[in-house]
């Protein structure tokens, strides 16, 4: 009793504390913040009446290349207004302030000492030529930036040309391995091998920022590769750090690979290469497009954004539900429980990332508090997910603009999309994310590993986002920078729905969304019929968010639409090896078959070698070929694969919908029906019937039907959104 009396007296001064601070905190330093927020002009968006892949492209009209000296184009071709407010990050870049292009207090000022001279709300940087070598130390590649051209020309070290500039107002780099007799040289192009990288980065942003990107960082990532002689491209725009606007990143992609082939010709393929967002970026610029990429490299990928937030955004609603809602809370305080809720891994004695938040939180709460003894997927991986992409009030990157600009900003993803999906009466960006009818824990109820107390207790208290009007911005503050911020709103749980008569309301998210979504390509539906490797590290020990199943959501649409995925490699290996190399190397192959012969088939143009892998941690295979990574997610007896890596599921599986993790808004059917078909398995839900009503009035999820977000185009008499999209003829015909 007297140590529960010391931890509660240490936790009110240090929340005291913490409110002292966050009376005291003052904004950091916004001598370049953006000022004001500019109009944003009409700009040609892609028809969106049929899927994209489906529409074709309009006619460049921008004069490629950009000249040394210039600025790029800073409207898009075809993928709508320019966004705004935007922040310039050209100085974050290594590349200075961004050009003047206004003098009416529009975007950033540009400073001539400390004058200003003018602002800039495009971010325009004109076309420069740097040069750079690589060399190692200590195990590790380091790019050089050359400041003395002169002793260049005499260095044995490998050079490389750089180039820099805006495009679509992001930062665009491209780099080419050169001789010291090529120095000075725009055109010179000997020690290039014809071939093609793309590369591309992840993250999770909003939009509203031009992004950063250094030339060092971009040619250490494919430093092997530029030594081998390719040629690497990539702009801030295809890091989605900076922007999930996929149509927008397909824009700005065509319009860089546009400025490399205009100077240099066309190479014999493009391989796209990066990680997490940076993979799902080449599934749907693949799918949406043709002429930017001819193979794939995605890493430790998700298929898209947009479903992934499916449930990704249910993990802060069980966290809050775990941690302040729960019947019996010390029933969820053994972690490896909430896997059969949350379905993605869970680890007793995991140290929590910021868990000193939770007893703060529970205290001021009027709970009494506990340190966390564990940590789950939901919260080492997705933490701050919930604000960052669903919370129009919190801006993470609000420094950066002056406090009227946040004040009339709305910060999401919702928003970023919002000339897409559009926007609801009062000015927000319609959102997708839907838990209408979804009942959590399902499969753990059926298996008898959660009593039915548990169940309905959960399902009731739970609730959903509130609407976006209703929320509020996160209570944070940061005695320690961004870094280590302290939450006072754990789990975002003053933006979830509470109890009315002992249920909480659900979300409904917008059908028109969910259609603009589908039909702007911002979803991965399997259409895709060029090479892949999806390669990843095995992680789920270390509970990150980049969890192996993702590669499998993507087979299981390919497979639907395609009938095969004949074209999709699976690679998943031990931490402590790289396979990237491997599957450099190995694509190169593939490609160059598939040039050779055009009129060969993907699967005979597939080295014999190229299979299904997983690698041990010295990189030798431990398993591979058909069938290795069989499982529950295709219904099949364990591969050897599959029992070395286990895979984890997600909360929407757990709670009965399927591996592919493609549904937006599920198909109602009534508790009646539910039961008559035996949902419930063994479990005797007859005498609870009038309680499962009370949760689930509108009905509960058939996750045997159709996607109730799928467009209306898309509907055809098939029983399910499988077959529905293969016979969409966009699927099949589309050559663009």
């Amino acid at each position: 009793m007297i140590k529960k009396l010391i931890l509660i007296f240490l936790l009110l001064v240090g929340a005291g504390f913490t409110l002292w601070l966050y009376q005291n905190i003052t904004n950091e330093d916004r001598h370049f913040a953006v000022q004001n927020t500019a109009k944003s002009k009409d700009n040609y968006l892609l028809d969106l009446k049929g899927h994209i892949s489906q529409t074709k492209r309009p006619n460049e009209h921008f004069s490629f290349p950009i000249a040394i000296g210039a600025i790029g184009p800073s409207e898009s071709l075809y993928s709508g207004p320019n966004q705004y407010p935007f922040y310039c990050m050209s100085r974050d870049s290594k590349l200075g302030q961004p050009e003047v292009d206004n003098h009416e207090a529009l975007g950033v000022p540009v400073y001539d000492s400390d004058k200003v001279i003018g602002y800039s709300k495009d971010c325009g940087v004109k076309t420069r030529i740097d040069y750079y070598t690589l060399h190692k130390k200590e195990g590790s590649y380091i790019a050089s930036r050359i400041t003395d051209v002169e002793t260049a020309k005499h260095t044995a070290l490998p050079l490389f040309r750089v180039e820099q500039g805006t495009i679509n107002r992001f930062i665009y780099t491209l780099i080419m391995p050169i001789k010291n007799s090529e120095l000075g040289d725009r055109l010179a192009k000997s020690k290039w091998n014809k071939r093609l990288i793309y590369q591309f980065n992840g993250g999770s942003g909003i939009g509203f920022r031009q992004g950063r990107q250094k030339a060092s960082r971009v040619m250490t990532r494919q430093a092997q590769q530029l030594l081998d002689g390719y040629a690497v491209i990539s702009s801030s725009g295809n890091k989605t750090s900076y922007t999930y606007n996929m149509l927008l990143a397909e824009d700005t992609a065509r319009r860089v690979k546009k400025q490399f082939t205009s100077l240099y010709g066309k190479p014999l393929y493009t391989v796209g290469v990066g990680g997490s967002g940076g993979g799902l970026a080449q599934y749907l610029i693949a799918q949406n497009s043709r002429g930017i990429l001819d193979g794939l490299i995605p890493l430790y990928s998700y298929p898209d954004m947009i479903t992934q937030t499916t449930y990704a955004l249910d993990c802060d609603l069980l966290n809050n539900y775990f941690t302040f809602r729960a019947a019996d809370k010390n029933a969820w305080r053994d972690w490896e429980r909430r896997r059969l809720i949350e379905g993605m891994n869970a680890i007793n004695g995991f140290p929590q990332k910021g868990g000193f938040l939770q007893p703060i939180n529970q205290l001021m709460s009027g709970f009494v508090p506990s340190f966390p003894k564990g940590s789950s997927e939901c919260i080492n991986g997705y933490f701050g997910l919930s604000a960052f992409i669903n919370n129009p009030q919190q801006g993470f990157i609000r420094e950066h603009f002056k406090e009227h600009v946040v004040d009339e900003t709305k910060w999401s993803y919702w928003q970023d999309m919002s000339h897409v999906f559009g926007i609801d009466k009062n000015g927000f960006g319609l959102s997708t994310w839907d838990n209408v009818g979804v009942q959590y824990g399902l499969n753990a109820l059926k298996a008898e590993k959660i009593t039915l107390d548990e169940f309905l207790h959960l399902n009731a208290h739970i609730g959903g986002w509130k609407p976006q009007q209703q929320m509020q911005q996160e209570e944070i503050v940061l005695p320690f920078g961004h870094k280590l911020p302290i939450w006072l709103t754990l789990w975002g749980n003053h933006n979830i729905t509470t109890p009315i008569d002992e249920v909480a309301p659900r979300h409904a998210g917008s059908i028109k969304a969910m259609n603009q979504a589908y039909k702007s390509g911002q979803v991965f539906i399997g259409n895709i019929d060029i090479p892949v490797i999806d390669a990843r590290h095995y992680l789920e020990n270390e509970l990150d968010m980049h969890h192996m199943s993702a590669s499998f959501y993507s087979r299981l649409r390919i497979q639907a639409v395609k009938g095969h995925s004949n074209n999709h490699v699976i690679w998943v290996a031990h931490k402590d090896f790289d396979p990237t190399k491997q599957a450099f190397e190995m694509m190169d192959t593939w490609l160059s078959n598939l040039k050779s012969a055009p009129n060969q088939s993907i699967i005979s143009a597939r080295p014999e070698s190229l299979q299904d892998t997983c690698f041990n941690k010295d990189g030798s295979i431990y398993g591979a070929g058909a069938g290795v990574f069989d499982g529950q997610w295709n219904t099949r007896d364990e591969g050897v694969c599959q029992s070395r890596f286990p895979m984890f599921s997600t909360s929407r599986i757990e709670a009965g919908g399927g591996w592919d993790g493609a549904m937006f808004k599920c198909p109602l059917i009534s508790v009646k029906k539910a039961i008559e078909r035996g949902m419930y398995g063994k479990v005797n839900i007859i005498e609870h019937f009038e309680t499962l009503q009370r949760i689930f009035p509108q009905g509960v999820c058939d996750y045997e039907g159709r996607d109730r977000g799928l467009p209306n185009d898309y509907i055809t008499s098939q029983p399910d959104w499988k077959n529905a999209l293969k016979d969409v003829e966009f699927l099949t015909t589309s050559k663009y």
